[in-house]
C-alpha cells in the first residue's frame, strides 16, 4: 500500500460562506477490518475492509465551483452539498482535483468509448472509465467502504443511523429538513409546501468516526455497480445514505440504494475518498 501524504490546508479549518465551525475539505482516516456493527450487511461477512481515507462532509457547492467552474444544483449555497450531479459527473470531479493537485487520477475515462460491460437500457452515455490502481488522486468509496465508515469502522457501536439510533440526531430527511417538522404519510407536495430542501454540511451530530450527513442530505454516489439476487452488474450504481426528502429507512446506514449512471437530483451528491 502506499502512503498517503495529506496537504496542510486539508487540516486547517475555515469559515465558510453561510456556515461556521466547518473544516474545509478535512478527511478522516479509517482504520481497516471486519464490520463490527451488528445491524451491517458486512457482518459476519468475511470481507475485510482495508485502511482508506473518506471525506469529514459531503462535497459542497463551494468545492464543485472551484474545480468545475459550474454549480448545477437546485438549491444554492457554498456550504450546502453539490446536488443534481451523475456518476460521471462526480468521477470527472474526482479526476480535475487530482491534477489540479499534481495527483495521479485514480480513474480515466474515455468518452469515445463504450463501455463493453454496461448493460444499462437508460445510460445514453455508457463512457468508459477504467481505475488505476495504486493512484494516489480522489474517488468514490465502494459501497463497502461507505458502509463500514458509515457504521462506525472498528469503534461501531451498532447504531441504526450512521451515528445515532434517533434519525432526528444525525440526518436531514422529509420530516425535518422543511420550515417545520413533517408527520404523518410522506407526499410530496406536502414536502414542496414545506420548503424541504439540503442543508449546509455539519449541522448534525457525527458518527463514531467523525463523518457527517452520512445519513440524510444528501444521497451519495459509490464507485460500484449495484449487485444483488436479482440486478446484475452493469446495470445501475449504488448510492447509500438517504436525503433530505427521503424516508427513515432509506437514511439507514444498512440501506442499499441505487440509480442509473447519468441519473441525477436535487437530493444526489457524494464525498470523497482516497486510498491509503
Amino acid at each position: 500500500m502506499h502512503s498517503m501524504k495529506i496537504p496542510l490546508f486539508f487540516l486547517l479549518p475555515v469559515i465558510m460562506f453561510g456556515c461556521t465551525n466547518v473544516e474545509y475539505e478535512n478527511f478522516v482516516f479509517v482504520k481497516g477490518g471486519v464490520s463490527k456493527n451488528t445491524k451491517s450487511n458486512l457482518y459476519n461477512s468475511s470481507l475485510t475492509i482495508q485502511d482508506f481515507y473518506i471525506g469529514k462532509y459531503e462535497v459542497t457547492q463551494k468545492q464543485w465551483s472551484e474545480i468545475m467552474g459550474n454549480n448545477p444544483s437546485k438549491f444554492k449555497g457554498d456550504c450546502l452539498p453539490v446536488e443534481m450531479v451523475t456518476w460521471y459527473d462526480c468521477v470527472d470531479f474526482c479526476i480535475r482535483k487530482s491534477l489540479r493537485e499534481g495527483l495521479k487520477p485514480y480513474y480515466t475515462i474515455y468518452k469515445n468509448i463504450q463501455d463493453e460491460n454496461n448493460i444499462s437500457v437508460s445510460d445514453s452515455l455508457k463512457w468508459k472509465v477504467t481505475i488505476n490502481f495504486g493512484a494516489d488522486g480522489y474517488r468514490l468509496p465502494s459501497e463497502a467502504e461507505w458502509e463500514y465508515a458509515a457504521g462506525g469502522g472498528r469503534k461501531s457501536k451498532s447504531f441504526t443511523y450512521s451515528g445515532n439510533n434517533d434519525i432526528n440526531n444525525v440526518a436531514w430527511y422529509w420530516q425535518n429538513s422543511g420550515d417545520r417538522v413533517l408527520s404523518g404519510t410522506w407526499s410530496w407536495p406536502s414536502l414542496e409546501k414545506n420548503n424541504n430542501s439540503t442543508k449546509p454540511v455539519g449541522l448534525k451530530l457525527p458518527n463514531e468516526l467523525g463523518l457527517y450527513d452520512m445519513s440524510g442530505n444528501v444521497r451519495e454516489w459509490c464507485e460500484d455497480w449495484y449487485v444483488d439476487k436479482e440486478t446484475k452488474e452493469g446495470l445501475i450504481r449504488s448510492q447509500r445514505g438517504g436525503g433530505w426528502m427521503g424516508s427513515e429507512m432509506r437514511c439507514e446506514s444498512s440501506c442499499r440504494d441505487n440509480f442509473e449512471p447519468t441519473g441525477k437530483g436535487p437530493d444526489q451528491g457524494f464525498r470523497l475518498c482516497r486510498s491509503k
